[in-house]
């Protein structure tokens, strides 16, 4: 079995963070609220403590049983961690004089395995408002920075309880943020010089072990997934198909709103792949659903109905079928600690999105514990086609929500065409992987233009393109000049009905990716 790091979350902003270092460090990990419930197995072989935006020195501070916890495994405490590492074994944790954020030097003090190939001097980044003042006995200091007194500290050996006690660290910066420059370095040697663990946690083995996994969870057992095209879907369809073969019924529905060819060409790949799949044409009945609609929300309800209704009817055609495929990834299931106390809250999945009760399948989500650059990894490694793995993020109700106003066949036309090239031309001149997201915008208005010697009175199209991370933030895309005027023309010259292109510079916030 994969050994695993276990993250217990204070809440902090950076926990994801912390599990996306280790992850990279090929070392498996699971975060878990700090009030939850967990048994230390020979699978668990250390434990990592996150920040937190509580003070370890208000009332109802989140605690938890540090001491016992270094009786079974290896301890790591981050930033708050560290101060309730401290605070629980007699330290001093004060208010600072000023908040400390931002970039600081590292000035090791004393040289230990976390710091192997650790520069002194090297830049850390802070963010906490109370510090270590005073270690508690038995603890040795290993570093500071020139605005914090204790910056690194470890609990003496010969200062153990016991025999059995285990290394126990803390280091009052976030290692695992970028602008910590060697703090993926410092979590890696706590993982493999502190914790011993092999770093066997690769895309190769979870493959093969997940494939093995699920053969014996479903047996024989049929499976029905929707698929759509995407990264997640098609991943996690893989997966299950080199597990049980054509007893995966994949369902691919052509809501009238996809991208250019995307039904054809997604059916195609697929096919390449091997995968069951069956393509249902159901443009019209969405365009007939959508006649006359032109609230936003309203147009991703009823697509999303539309859909799960053909799903289902789909899925009566077919007898046996036992389970329900996803593809659900892990910052969908995340945990996360509730920051006015120990409740918590669970992010909704982006599955299907409301499938019929009725229908009573068990779930089959292979990607659970993955973060979406891993599912790509693994695509890879399944031998998926770069081309789609890499692909923008495009939203549920496709083109419906880049049609302002309502939905004809016509507009659809239009701004698939116009999209076509957009995103085209961004390949053609090697941007598209330089940015996050990229769509076009059929605006609902119409402008008087000069084409040859005749007037017309067509339809704008606004360029959207995105550099973010995850989609919670974004910048507009600086293209360039010559980019931006050679897409213009090849859609004013080539998709009639459109005569006018603008660009949108806004940011996220305070405007959204999309515009409805």
């Amino acid at each position: 079995m994969t050994e695993k790091i276990l993250i217990l979350d204070f809440g902090s902003q950076y926990t994801q963070l912390i599990a996306r270092a280790v992850r990279e460090a090929n070392v498996y990990c699971e975060i878990i609220p700090y009030h939850k419930k967990f048994e230390i197995n020979n699978r668990i072989k250390g434990i990592i403590l996150s920040g937190s935006p509580f003070s370890v020195n208000e009332e109802k501070a989140p605690i938890v049983n540090i001491d016992a916890m270094i009786k079974q495994v290896p301890v790591l405490g981050i930033c708050y961690g560290a101060q309730l590492t401290a605070k629980v074994f007699g330290g001093k944790v004060n208010k600072s004089n000023k908040r400390e954020y931002g970039r600081a030097k590292l000035e090791i003090k004393q040289q230990d395995i976390l710091f192997n190939n650790v520069h002194n001097g090297s830049q850390v980044w802070m963010s906490h408002s109370d510090s270590i003042t005073t270690l508690p006995q038995g603890f040795e200091l290993l570093a500071v920075t020139e605005s914090i007194p204790i910056a690194a500290f470890k609990k003496s050996k010969d200062n153990q309880s016991s025999a059995t006690s285990y290394p126990l660290y803390g280091i009052q910066f976030h290692a695992e943020v970028y602008h910590s420059t060697q703090g993926k370095e410092i979590i890696k040697n706590f993982l493999v010089s502190v914790c011993g663990c092999q770093q066997n946690w690769t895309p190769a083995n979870f493959v093969q072990e997940t494939i093995t996994q699920l053969k014996q969870t479903i047996g024989n057992k049929k499976v029905i997934m929707a698929l759509s095209g995407g990264v997640d879907s098609t991943v996690a369809a893989m997966l299950i198909s080199k597990a049980i073969g054509k007893n995966l019924f994949g369902i691919f529905v052509d809501n009238g709103v996809l991208r250019k060819n995307e039904f054809n060409q997604v059916l195609e790949t697929y096919k390449v792949l091997d995968l069951n799949v069956k393509g249902v044409n159901a443009k019209n009945i969405f365009y007939t659903k959508l006649v006359g609609k032109t609230d936003p929300e309203e147009k991703r309800k009823i697509i999303g109905n539309t859909f799960i209704e053909i799903f289902d009817e789909e899925a009566q055609k077919l007898e046996g079928i036992e389970m329900l495929g996803q593809g659900t990834i892990y910052p969908d299931v995340i945990e996360s600690v509730s920051v006015h106390g120990p409740s918590q809250t669970i992010k909704s999945h982006h599955n299907v999105g409301g499938l019929p009760h009725t229908m009573k399948l068990t779930l089959v989500e292979p990607l659970r514990f993955l973060f979406k650059d891993e599912v790509r990894k693994v695509g890879l490694e399944l031998g998926i086609p770069h081309e789609l793995l890499f692909r923008h993020p495009f939203p549920g109700p496709g083109l419906a929500i880049r049609i302002l106003g309502d939905i004809s066949e016509e507009k659809v036309t239009l701004l698939q065409n116009a999209d076509a090239i957009y995103i085209n031309a961004l390949k053609e001149f090697n941007l598209y992987e330089k940015v996050w997201q990229a769509g076009t915008i059929l605006l609902p208005v119409k402008s008087v233009g000069v084409m040859g010697d005749e007037r017309t009175y067509e339809y704008t199209v606004a360029l959207r393109a995105v550099t973010s991370v995850d989609g919670m933030t974004a910048d507009w895309a600086h293209l360039p000049y010559h980019f931006l005027a050679h897409v213009s023309n090849e859609i004013i010259n080539n998709v009639r009905g459109i005569n006018r292109v603008v660009y949108d510079i806004s940011s996220k916030p305070p405007a959204t990716i999309e515009w409805e």
